[in-house]
């Protein structure tokens, strides 16, 4: 009898042993689309983001109502070359200063979202639950994008419709059809996930909040103001920075602009948007691959 109560008992240890750690193994990982829907949890249950997105985006439209409202009140149909007004309607509905609400909004939220993880310490719980680091980092960019071009598409989208509707009434409105007004509109929209994701990077390498932000601005905001069209290579470096590919971007035409020997090209502008995107989520992914947290 003992025999067999030994035998038994060592037949089911075996088997504890073998099957620990296969439970262990099978334990189903989280998938990218786990990923996501934390990530997106964590983005909307920040408190501050529906005040800031909401606020600026009020703060957008009002700037372009206003600025249409004045064309609107000062313009005599018929005066004016025609291509000169277009032109000023499109500014009416993302003028440089609703970009630069843009940029400081989205730049700085993109920083935020992961220094203040940093700074909280959530970040160290993530990694603990998902070992991906490059996962989780590409999950919160793509949500981080996704919220920002929805943020986008209604802000500039509202504020290209009233306003256009607004100057309709003296024959200069434009049409999304258009396609120097559809070049117009899409560079606005994405030019927000373009600052987010920098702001993402930046945010990735600084890792303190209030600094992240910071340098954000600076790189965003201020460096442009550095850099002049007068030389060459200044000229190259300025080019290369988001808001002045997105002032290319928004000019359909270049009457009235400071001559330059070293314009920005329309291609050149895309080209800028689309590295600054993808680079700064390449530099992000890799830091906080190989950082000791």
């Amino acid at each position: 009898m003992n025999t067999l109560m030994t035998a038994g008992t060592a037949t089911t240890d075996s088997r504890v042993r073998r099957t620990g750690p296969r439970a262990l193994d099978t334990e189903p990982r989280a998938r990218f689309t786990d990923l996501l829907a934390a990530e997106w949890l964590k983005f909307r249950s920040l408190r501050s983001i529906p005040w800031v997105l909401g606020l600026s985006a009020l703060a957008v439209i009002a700037a372009g109502l206003k600025s249409a409202l004045y064309t609107r009140d000062h313009y005599t149909p018929g005066d004016g070359d025609p291509v000169v007004m277009a032109q000023l309607a499109l500014n009416d509905a993302f003028n440089m200063a609703a970009a630069d609400i843009l940029l400081l909004v989205a730049g700085g939220l993109g920083a935020i979202v992961i220094a203040g993880e940093y700074a909280t310490g959530l970040i160290r719980t993530t990694l603990a639950a998902v070992p991906d680091r490059r996962a989780v980092l590409l999950a919160k960019a793509c949500v981080l994008a996704a919220a920002m071009l929805g943020y986008g598409l209604l802000t500039v989208g509202v504020s290209f419709g009233l306003t256009q509707a607004i100057l309709s009434d003296v024959g200069i409105g434009q049409s999304l059809s258009d396609p120097a007004a559809f070049r117009y509109v899409a560079a606005a929209v994405l030019f927000g996930p373009v600052c987010a994701l920098v702001g993402l990077g930046l945010g990735t390498l600084i890792r303190h909040s209030a600094g992240a932000v910071v340098g954000t601005v600076v790189v965003l905001f201020f460096l442009p103001s550095l850099l002049t069209e007068r030389y060459r290579w200044t000229a190259d470096l300025l080019h290369a920075l988001p808001l002045p590919a997105f002032q290319r971007l928004a000019r359909t035409t270049l009457a009235g602009m400071r001559p330059t020997e070293y314009p920005a090209t329309v291609t050149g502008s895309w080209i800028t948007f689309a590295a600054w995107a993808l680079g700064s989520v390449a530099v992000a992914t890799l830091v906080i691959h190989r950082r000791d947290h």
